[in-house]
């Protein structure tokens, strides 16, 4: 019974690990959630339903702590975006891993890997994915390897690509990869068939490709998409000699996707990517009443993102390639300099007033500080492949551990007295923001605000000194206007 079945789910930070454990839960499994960082996963509403473990997929002995008892695991990982060697981590990883479930005696391996052609040069990252697929295959566990090309669903890598490439760009000038033949598939039918394959006999071990019930190019995507989202017709002009990496710095700064992210989801659509064959359904039956359209799915997703009900996305997986060191309480910690720019104030609101405010930075409402300066370092982070300020906010008035928030991420939260926020833009260091609610022995609420930087090497200690003259108007300009934001929302009578 699949009730008596353990799952580990691997990637659960991400967007489809994050999915995919409410739907193993509502099927009657037993989940084990595996991450790097379970700080991150308090906030989720099945936290407390799953045995969480903390483990680094790439630390064998790790791994197999983790798998010992599981009957299937899935295998959601990926280092899309990581940089050069991305494939040696892929594949690092991926042996790793199928050495660990074979040593632990895992019953079966899931992996989500991409859908590609036969017979062609892959891009890097399809070629990676595929790599890992037959990896897992060549592991000695019974493993399923699901093939899906381009995911439609809130949130989604892909589909924000089409969302914000088509909502801010009547009229474009295209690569020649917009012609290509794509058979996108709704996530929720992913996660269907993702679900299903946990209970395949044991004699089955290969790939199969799956796929919704459309074939589209990605011009007709956008025109489809222009249509769901009542826009008007999109004018689009195909440029033959745009090539991938430039189409990938265009798509990084039309939408929120980073060129780190953008290049190999720009590089894999220049194959095409239709589904070649429909064996899982002797396995796993397509769901019921049927496969979703590309139509619905896209209205489905509009209407998530309309009602803020955005369980996971791309952004929340740590930024590729960022490294995610905690906080040293120490400034004399054995890393080196910690550089510290510290205001206080006391103002006129309540602790809640001031936390209010707080908890509402960023995205829409900015960053109270100098907005001229603040939109021109997000548009060299852009350029320079970094998330810059289009991530945005998952919530407008809610934040969570683990949420991106522009080009931070919350790190720690206390609410209503602590945010820290951990930058994931391009620097020559690490660097974290502490936005602090407390009160005197006066019973006054202090705000306090904290800057810090940790430099690496000398272009970090420059890039310090360079933009310290600038803290002023900076940080500066921040502390007093969330004060001012906070007072302003006092009852008349309270304030000074």
């Amino acid at each position: 019974m699949t009730s008596q079945k353990l799952v580990l789910v691997t990637g659960v930070t991400g967007y489809i690990g994050g999915r995919l454990v409410p739907e193993l839960l509502k099927a009657g499994y037993r989940v084990r959630a595996m991450a790097r960082n379970p700080r991150r996963l308090e906030s989720r509403d099945w936290y407390g339903e799953v045995e969480i473990v903390e483990a680094d997929a790439g630390e064998r002995h790790e791994v197999e702590a983790a798998l010992e008892g599981v009957d299937v695991a899935y295998y959601l990982i990926h280092a899309l975006g990581t940089g050069k060697k991305f494939e040696a981590r892929d594949r690092h990883t991926a042996r790793t891993f199928g050495a660990a479930a074979r040593e632990a005696g895992v019953g079966r391996i899931v992996y989500l890997g991409g859908l590609y052609p036969e017979g062609e040069e892959l891009s890097p990252h399809l070629g990676s994915r595929r790599e890992v697929g037959e990896i897992l295959l060549a592991s000695g566990v019974p493993t399923t390897v699901l093939r899906a090309a381009v995911i439609l669903g809130s949130g989604s890598a892909s589909f924000e690509m089409l969302r914000y490439l088509t909502d801010r760009l009547p009229v474009m000038v295209t690569p020649r990869w917009l012609g290509t033949r794509i058979q996108p598939i709704a996530v929720r039918d992913v996660l269907h068939y993702l679900v299903g394959s946990a209970s395949m006999p044991a004699e089955v071990n290969r790939g199969f490709d799956i796929g919704g019930p459309d074939v589209l190019t990605y011009r007709d995507m956008m025109q489809r998409y222009a249509d769901a989202a009542h826009l008007k017709r999109r004018r689009i002009v195909t440029l033959p000699l745009l090539t991938p990496s430039l189409s990938s710095h265009w798509v990084g700064l039309v939408t929120p996707v980073p060129n780190s992210i953008a290049r190999p989801l720009v590089d894999s659509l220049i194959h095409e990517v239709v589904r070649k064959e429909q064996d899982l359904a002797r396995y796993v039956p397509d769901p019921e009443p049927g496969l979703i359209g590309f139509d619905r799915a896209v209205e489905l997703a509009l209407q998530r993102i309309h009602d803020l009900d955005v369980t996971t996305s791309w952004a929340s997986a740590a930024t590729p390639g960022v490294p995610s060191d905690p906080l040293p309480s120490d400034p004399d910690w054995a890393g080196g300099s910690l550089y510290v720019d510290e205001r206080e104030s006391a103002i006129s609101a309540s602790p809640e007033q001031l936390w209010s405010v707080i908890e509402g930075i960023g995205g829409g409402n900015g960053w109270y500080s100098w907005r001229l300066g603040w939109w021109a370092r997000g548009l060299l982070d852009r350029v320079f492949g970094g998330p810059g300020l289009r991530r945005g906010r998952r919530n407008p008035k809610d934040l969570e551990v683990g949420d991106p928030l522009d080009w931070w991420r919350v790190e720690d939260m206390d609410e209503p007295k602590l945010l820290r926020l951990r930058a994931e833009m391009r620097l020559p260091g690490l660097a974290w923001l502490e936005l602090i609610v407390d009160e005197d022995t006066e019973g006054r609420t202090i705000f306090r605000q904290r800057a810090l930087f940790h430099p690496r090497g000398l272009p970090g200690q420059l890039y310090w000194w360079a933009i310290k003259p600038f803290h002023g108007i900076v940080f500066g300009g921040m502390q007093r206007n969330i004060a001012r934001a906070a007072e302003a929302t006092a009852p008349p009578g309270t304030r000074e």
